[in-house]
């Protein structure tokens, strides 16, 4: 049967060590053109969210009389797919070409090939996922709501980033860091939320230690958090449901009531795109963290942030046959095997790099990078590939974002991998896209906050209570 990985491209950058690589910016631009050959018909999505809001998304599809038409039902599906893992909604409705809605509707179904996605989507809008046809005229128009975020620099305050192999703490007084640290742990795994609690709580002490007093804390996770409520978080996947519901949900308010002071926990993809935005002063910005996972986050052009998933950990951006599999959602082709320490290690291992059987990723991440810096020429093609399947990536988002600069920082970018890794970006990005290439900009973060500064931004999330 034919499918995306057939559609014809040419990759002007090739990674390296992944030649299969099979950009989705690529295959999207063929199916345009093809679809403007044939004479194109218009494919309107609109996802809607719990409070009402509305993301449409428009683009066009392939006429019947196109031989290629058949693929109308797959490239409908990875766009849905994207669509629902950036910016998240319970109702889909959609306007299109016969057939596509209802295909979308056998597969994000339960028992579908998308049952994950469905599950996950009702579950946090906790209402049913369900999908709408109607006539492209009739799609829903966007109605979005954007909200600031931190910035609040006063005071003596904590941030924390939790991630899936560490958690790192900052101590910062009136915006500037005077401590921090990065504590190994595997929270994904433990059954035990008292584990997680525990962790967390030790964080944010040590880091107030080295205050004169505790103004605030913030903090940043994976998952999705709503009044500082855990709704849905992958570091607490290990925990029974009904425990989740009842020790996890709440564990954030629980903590800010012992502490005594303000706290605020958000999605550490917008803490990813508020330290981008508060380190460049421009906007807008996508920020893409690449650690244990790719964390994701957007600050509009007005500064403001939306109340999207980002969750590009998920999106696809690979449309080969065989593509490699997410182990939580089940997927192919998605993002978190490509731009976090997951990916570079799959790269890695696929080369023939050799590391300590049983060893984790954030130790065998170190061996790569001390590759790197001793001049090892496997390792270079290891942040090559990683930086050219970016390239291609950016390209992608820009389907789905309003970019002007993407900045790019996370754990595999520490050293000179990451300068490595950007400048092949910026190459695939150039040959194949010369017209993104000139007006987006793709930078790192200086090297201390390329570690640390998600949790310093995370900082500057609550706002002081003020008197009088």
């Amino acid at each position: 049967m034919q499918g995306l990985h057939d559609v014809p491209i040419t990759m002007a950058v090739v990674p390296p060590l992944d030649p299969s690589f099979r950009p989705a910016s690529l295959v999207h631009r063929a199916i345009r053109r093809e679809a403007a050959r044939a004479g194109e018909t218009p494919l309107r999505l609109a996802l809607e969210r719990r409070d009402g809001s509305i993301s449409t998304f428009g683009t066009v599809a392939l006429p019947a009389s196109s031989p290629m038409a058949p693929l109308n039902l797959a490239y409908a599906e990875r766009i849905v797919k994207f669509l629902l893992w950036q910016r998240g909604g319970w109702r889909l409705t959609v306007g299109g070409p016969d057939g596509v809605a209802e295909h979308l509707r056998r597969v994000y179904a339960p028992g579908g090939a998308r049952a994950f996605d469905y599950d996950f989507m009702s579950r946090v809008y906790e209402h049913p996922f369900t999908v709408l046809s109607a006539a492209p005229d009739d799609v829903p128009a966007t109605r979005e709501s954007t909200s600031p975020l931190g910035r609040h620099l006063d005071g003596c305050r904590v941030g924390f980033d939790l991630g899936a192999s560490d958690r790192k703490a900052s101590a910062v007084i009136d915006g500037e860091p005077v401590y921090s640290e990065e504590v190994p742990w595997d929270p994904r795994n433990n059954p035990d939320p008292e584990y997680h609690y525990q962790g967390i709580v030790d964080s944010i002490t040590r880091a107030r230690a080295h205050l004169p007093r505790l103004d605030a804390v913030g903090g940043s996770a994976a998952g999705v958090y709503i009044g500082n409520r855990v709704r849905v978080a992958s570091l607490f996947r290990g925990v029974p449901q009904e425990v989740f519901d009842e020790r996890v949900a709440d564990m954030f308010l629980r903590i800010g009531r012992e502490l005594g002071t303000p706290l605020e926990v958000v999605n550490d993809g917008e803490v990813t795109a508020l330290a981008g935005s508060m380190s460049l002063d421009d906007n807008p910005v996508l920020g893409v963290a690449m650690g244990s996972s790719e964390a994701a986050g957007y600050v509009t052009p007005e500064g403001n942030i939306t109340g999207w998933l980002n969750e590009l950990a998920f999106a696809p951006v690979d449309y080969r046959s065989g593509a490699p599999i997410d182990e939580w959602s089940g997927d192919v082709g998605c993002g978190v095997q490509y731009f976090s320490q997951q990916g570079a290690i799959r790269v890695a291992l696929a080369a023939g790099m050799m590391f300590e059987p049983g060893s984790d990723l954030p130790t065998r991440l170190e061996i790569l990078q001390e590759r790197m810096a001793a001049g090892d020429g496997l390792a270079r093609q290891v942040y090559e590939t990683i930086g050219a399947c970016l390239g291609y990536a950016v390209a992608h988002y820009a389907e789905f974002y309003t970019l002007k600069h993407v900045l790019v920082l996370g754990r595999v970018t520490t050293g000179e991998g990451g300068e490595v890794l950007l400048d092949w970006a910026r190459r695939a990005l150039r040959a194949d896209f010369p017209e993104l290439a000139e007006r987006i900009s793709l930078v790192l973060p200086d090297e201390k906050s390329r570690r640390v500064g998600q949790s310093v931004a995370a900082a500057s999330l609550p706002e002081l209570e003020r008197c009088g």
